[in-house]
């Protein structure tokens, strides 16, 4: 399972996120919703998980390959549009590639695993927890 901790300090929105791997991001809120604009937005976050994981898994299946994939570029769009969320992506396969290599690099783009966790249904479990005396305890 993978997991991440989220703790904000006393800056408005300013978040730390923390891996279990011990890496940190920043996120923030843009200065127009009362923010700092010192990392990137949660929504920007969203995105940028898709983005880097469509592009890994392109790259990493080219370089199992051997093909002459030179640089792999994704642009996500996200658009909030009457109730729906659309990501709108594009990819710049550079290199000297065959059209059907690029036909399967698509495919493969379309196989990463952060675009199968947004197109399959979603549950979100939340507890909240209330410290007390120092230990901490489950609120249902």
């Amino acid at each position: 399972m993978k997991k991440i901790i989220a703790k904000s300090g006393h800056a408005n929105y300013l978040i730390d996120l923390e891996s279990v791997t011990g890496n940190h991001v920043i996120a923030d809120e843009p200065a127009k919703k009362g923010g700092g604009d010192q990392g990137f937005s949660p929504r920007e976050i969203l995105a940028s998980a898709l983005a880097a994981c469509t592009n890994a898994t392109v790259r990493i299946f080219a370089n199992s390959k051997a093909w002459d994939l030179q640089d792999v570029t994704v642009e996500i769009e996200l658009e909030e549009v009457e109730g729906r969320t659309i990501f709108n992506r594009k990819i710049t396969f550079e290199g000297n590639l065959n059209g059907e290599e690029r036909s399967h690099l698509l495919c493969v783009a379309n196989s990463c695993p952060v675009l199968k966790i947004l197109t399959h249904p979603i549950t979100v479990n939340t507890n909240v927890v209330t410290p007390v005396s120092g230990v901490q305890a489950d609120v249902q």
